[in-house]
This record gives structure tokens, sequence and C-alpha cells, in this order.
């Protein structure tokens, strides 16, 4: 399955606006350039019009330039190499070393509470963009420790294996794109997670008799809207829901949808316009 490469020429002020654009429009990884911005879709979902449409919305705005090519799967580890730097996750007043994302060959360092090894490959989800790295800081805040955890559109399973770590018993993860399925499992293998169980598929295939006392859904508004109330209903009481994938923008609608199922909003966290919200279960109306 080869994939297209798009480079995008622009100014950095507007590439959350383009990444956000472009993975509503299916694009599945994106790595920050000197230049812009460069984003990757699998050669069969992409559309030349959409795209034109999106980078139309902004031109009275911004200079965006952008080219495309087609990059064959095996050529993608020595492009993200190139670009992939380790991310540390500080947290607190005085920055505790919370998670240190690392790829394979970048040296661990002891310093911090947690060390993950992520090879992102066209998976999205290495701790680079604000929403994953909010994910993360909230999760310091929530006891994994013998919990069963749904992660929602898993990506490279960074907060699956990040719940693992924590000392998950059991961690459900699933993602719609094949490519990312595989990923997040050599993920697993990688961190030592043989808890974590990792399907193709949508919230439709976990058993809702199933209970899953955190779920972890970093996805777009769009999908938060439609399946928050799938999400709540395999939650027990008590349970907890991290969310993020939106912008702060946005926050209020996901919080509405949230406490129609109910869900009651504990936290928010805020990073260069993105949003991240956690939210606990105290309402038993939906439950089934």
């Amino acid at each position: 399955m080869n994939y297209i490469e798009l480079q995008l020429t622009l100014s950095p002020d507007y590439s959350d606006i383009l990444t956000a654009e472009l993975a509503e429009l299916g694009f599945e990884s994106f790595v920050e350039t000197d230049e812009g911005l460069n984003a990757y879709i699998t050669e069969s979902n992409f559309d030349q019009t959409a795209l034109q449409l999106v980078i139309d919305k902004y031109a009275d705005q911004t200079a965006i330039g952008y080219q495309t090519y087609t990059l064959e799967k095996r050529n993608w580890n020595e492009e993200w190499e190139q670009n992939y730097q380790p991310i540390e996750v500080r947290t607190g007043p005085e920055a505790f070393k919370w998670v240190r994302v690392r790829a394979s060959f970048h040296q661990p360092d002891a310093d911090f509470r947690y060390d993950i090894v992520i090879n992102p490959k066209m998976s999205f989800g290495t701790g680079h963009h604000e929403t994953t790295a909010m994910m993360m800081e909230h999760q310091q805040e929530v006891d994994a420790a013998g919990k069963s955890v749904l992660d929602v559109g898993s990506g490279t399973g960074i907060l699956a294996v990040l719940a693992a770590l924590q000392g998950a018993e059991r961690i459900v993860a699933f993602d719609i794109e094949e490519w990312a399925v595989e990923n997040a499992r050599e993920n697993a293998e990688l961190n030592g997670c043989p808890q974590i169980e990792v399907f193709e598929g949508t919230i439709e295939v976990v058993d809702p008799a199933d209970r899953y006392g955190i779920v972890l859904a970093n996805i777009n508004r769009n999908i938060l809207l439609q399946d928050i109330p799938a999400y709540a209903s395999r939650m027990p009481i008590g349970g907890v829901l991290l969310v993020s994938g939106f912008y702060e923008q946005d926050a209020p609608d996901i919080e509405q949808k949230a406490l129609e199922v109910g869900l009651k909003k504990e936290k928010q966290l805020t990073k260069n316009n993105w949003a991240s919200l956690r939210f606990v279960k105290t309402d038993t109306h939906n439950q089934t």
C-alpha cells in the first residue's frame, strides 16, 4: 500500500489549523518541517479536490504552497527518523519528569518515571502533538492500576502503552486503519505490554456488556460527539473518560454531550488552542 506525502509550505502559525483540517480529510500523520508541514494519507483515500478546498479556505489569510508525492511504504522509516526527536512530558509546578517518548534508536533517560519507545511509522500519536501530550498529562492523575482500559482510535498505541506501564490489567485498543493496528501491536511489544489487545474496527465492535474503568479517546470532534454515548455505556459508575483532538472552542459542545449521558467534567487542559477534557461517570441512566 502506497502513501501520498503532502508537503506544505506555510507559516508556522497555521500548522496546527492545517493539521486539524487535514485530519478531517483522512490524513494520518504529520511532521513539522522548516518549511511548514508534511502530511501523509493512503493513496486510496487521497482526494485532490477536497485538499484544494482546504487550501483555498485559507488562501486569503496566509500564503500556502504544496506539492504531493507518492511515497512507498518502505521509505517511511527513513523519513521519520530524520525528523523524530524525543518528547518529554513534564507536569506540575516543579515540572515533574513524567514521561519521555522516544524512538528505538534514541538512548533512554532514567530521570523520567516512564520511558516509552514508539516507532510511529504512518500512525498518529508520538507525543509531539499537543493533544497527545495533554492526554498523557491527564493520565498522570488517573490511577490505572488493576483497571480495564479502552483506547479509542489508538494510532501508535502510545496512550495504551502508558496505561499498561501504569499497571492497567487489561487494555483494549482499536483503530480504523490497518496500518495503525499493526503499528500499535509492534509498539506494545516493544514496551513489553502483553496486556494490550489491538484490533481494527470501531466502538460498535466492542462488546457492550464489557466495562472499562478508563476510556481514552484522542480523536476528532465529530467522532466524539457521535460516540461519547457509546463510551459512557461501557463505563461503570466512577469510570473516567479522557478526550482530546479538538479545539478549545469546541470544548463546550463536547462537555454538553458528555453531560447528557451522565459524565461530569473534572478538568480541562489547553495548549495552543487545542483542548483536552477529563470526565467521571456519575449517572446510572446510561448504564446498560
